[in-house]
C-alpha cells in the first residue's frame, strides 16, 4: 500500500458497515480519506473514534448518492481541498423489502436503482474525470454481491429490484474497464461480490438465518485489490462465508 499513502481515497456509504470498515482500514494504511454518506453525525462520531493521529486524515462530507448535485458538489470539494481523487469505493446501496408487483411501490423501485445503479455511474464519472485529468493511474472499487451474478434462492426473503441493479453493475464494471482503455489510461476497476455480510442492509429478523461474513472481511480484500502491483488487475473477486450455501 505504500504507494497510496497520502493519496485520497472516497468512500461511499461510509457511516456504517462495509464503508466504514473501508475507511478505517485505508485511513490506517495512511490515506487521505473521505467518507461520502447521509448520516453526517455517524461519521463524525466516526472520526472521533480513531487515533488521534488518523482523525486529520478523514473528512466527512453529507452526500446522498442518489443526488446527483450533491455527488457533484462533494467531488468539487475533493478537488479543490485535497486536489483530486485517486481512489474511489463504490459502497453505498441499499435494500428496500418489497416485491416488483406490489402496489404502490415506486418510490422503493425508484430509490433502489437511483442509488445502486445511477449513483455507481455518477461518482464514477465523477472520479474517473479527476483521475484522467491529473493523470493518475488510480483504482476504482465497486462492492457488488453474489446476486449480481445469480439471483439467491431464500424462501421468506423478497429480493425485488436489488439482484437486478447488482446484474447492472456486473456489466458496467466491464463497460468501465473498456472505456477506461478507450481513453487510454491505466485506471484500474475492480468488482468485489460478497456473499451476506452482517450489516444494516439485512433485516435483523432474517439474519438469525444466514451465516454471514464481516463488514472487516470486505475492507480486507479492498486493501488486498488496491495493493496489486500496478501491472495487475483483479476484476471480479467473489468472497463467501464458509458455510453458506449456494444458491
Amino acid at each position: 500500500m505504500e504507494r497510496w499513502v497520502n493519496r485520497v481515497a472516497v468512500v461511499t456509504g461510509a457511516s456504517s458497515g462495509i464503508g466504514a470498515a473501508c475507511c478505517k482500514d485505508l485511513v490506517a494504511k495512511g490515506m487521505i480519506v473521505v467518507g461520502l454518506a447521509r448520516r453526517q453525525e455517524r461519521m463524525d462520531a466516526f472520526k472521533m473514534s480513531l487515533p488521534v493521529v488518523q482523525q486529520v486524515r478523514f473528512h466527512a462530507l453529507r452526500c446522498d448518492v442518489s443526488n446527483e448535485e450533491d455527488i457533484h458538489n462533494a467531488f468539487e470539494w475533493v478537488e479543490k481541498e485535497l486536489g483530486g481523487v485517486d481512489v474511489l469505493i463504490n459502497n453505498a446501496g441499499i435494500f428496500r423489502s418489497t416485491e416488483i408487483v406490489a402496489e404502490n411501490n415506486t418510490a422503493d423501485l425508484r430509490a433502489t436503482v437511483n442509488v445502486n445503479i445511477l449513483g455507481v455511474a455518477f461518482c464514477t464519472r465523477e472520479a474517473f474525470q479527476s483521475m484522467k485529468k491529473r493523470g493518475v493511474d488510480g483504482h476504482v472499487v465497486i462492492i457488488n454481491s453474489v446476486a449480481g451474478h445469480r439471483v439467491p434462492h431464500a424462501p421468506g426473503f423478497r429480493f425485488n429490484i436489488y439482484p437486478p441493479t447488482k446484474y447492472a453493475v456486473t456489466a458496467m464494471t466491464e463497460v468501465l474497464r473498456q472505456e477506461f482503455l478507450l481513453y487510454e489510461t491505466k485506471i484500474k476497476i475492480t468488482s468485489i461480490s460478497p456473499g451476506a455480510v452482517d450489516t444494516e442492509i439485512i433485516p435483523d429478523d432474517f439474519k438469525s438465518k444466514l451465516v454471514m461474513l464481516r463488514s472487516e472481511d470486505i475492507s480486507d480484500a479492498v486493501v488486498y485489490c488496491l495493493q496489486t502491483p500496478p501491472t495487475v488487475q483483479i476484476h471480479e473477486m467473489t468472497i463467501q462465508p464458509i458455510g453458506q450455501m449456494m444458491a
